[in-house]
């Protein structure tokens, strides 16, 4: 795994101008069991942290819910001060409990938390900072209007949404620039096809969480398998090559809080699947997500 690099993913420019390697790192399972309080084995988190910058990852997807506040904490304790690194961030959910996830994205909570993650992170500025939901129960423009006035203000350099539809990203889109969209997607989950290709049409970056899923494909003898056994590789380290081949706005995040499967998953960007590869997965990963509908 000594080669892996995220560089070998190729880049994207976030907003058109913040440039970062594709292949990312998601910092949810940095915290404790339930994404709610400190990692079980710390010093594992900090060095899995600390190896991002050779394997190439400039990248970082995190969120003040994360713990709460965990996961910025151990970023800022890893890396800062962040030397061509971009960390991303999110607010609109709180927290009671272990998986215990609430959206709340009143206009003043929104602006104070993303002022708590800039200080928690310890910059001046943050470069990506994500709704991490829209809140049913508060006027969504209220919402992106939040976001207007972080942007106005300096706090946040660019914005995007998080599980969102295309409705939801043109009317957002007539109050601030959406830089990122970040949706559930993976070779089996194809939900957000239609979001994915707007993305596309429109330059803004697609971060699909829950990336490595690939169901009953990743069992022995599946058409994965059969593929991932031809280049030497994991059945993830496949589905995770699909993913980043799939658009070229895609920038996948898989997380871990292990330096091994740290290595692993980015070796991934090495792998160059075949056109038939591609659309034979791609065949079955769709048939699979019909069958689950």
């Amino acid at each position: 795994m000594s080669d892996a690099n995220a560089k070998r993913s190729g880049t994207f420019r976030i907003g058109g101008e913040l440039e970062v390697n594709r292949l990312g790192f998601g910092a949810m399972r940095i915290t404790g069991s339930g994404v709610w309080g400190e990692p079980a084995d710390r010093p594992e988190a900090l060095r899995t942290l600390r190896r991002l910058p050779a394997l190439g990852v400039n990248f970082i997807d995190t969120a003040d819910s994360y713990g709460p506040d965990v996961s910025e904490e151990l970023i800022r304790e890893a890396l800062h001060p962040f030397s061509g690194i971009t960390v991303a961030t999110k607010a609109g959910l709180t927290r009671t409990g272990p998986d215990k996830w609430t959206p709340l994205g009143r206009p003043d909570y929104l602006i104070q938390q993303a002022y708590r993650s800039r200080r928690k992170l310890g910059v001046e500025r943050i470069d990506l900072w994500q709704l991490h939901r829209i809140d049913q129960t508060v006027p969504r423009d209220e919402q992106f209007g939040a976001i207007r006035t972080l942007l106005d203000d300096g706090v946040i350099r660019h914005a995007g949404l998080s599980e969102v539809s295309v409705a939801d990203i043109e009317a957002a889109s007539k109050v601030f620039k959406v830089a990122t969209v970040q949706n559930r997607y993976n070779l089996v989950d194809r939900g957000s096809e239609e979001v994915l290709d707007y993305c596309a049409r429109n330059g803004i970056g697609f971060i699909p969480w829950y990336p490595l899923a690939a169901g009953d494909l990743a069992k022995p003898g599946s058409l994965l398998d059969t593929i991932a056994r031809r280049h030497g590789a994991a059945p993830s380290q496949i589905a995770l090559a699909w993913v980043l081949r799939r658009s070229p706005v895609m920038l996948p995040i898989p997380g871990t809080s292990k330096v091994a499967h740290l290595d692993e998953n980015i070796a991934a960007a090495a792998i160059a699947l075949s056109d038939e590869e591609f659309a034979e997965l791609d065949r079955a990963g769709g048939d699979e997500f019909r069958r689950r509908g």
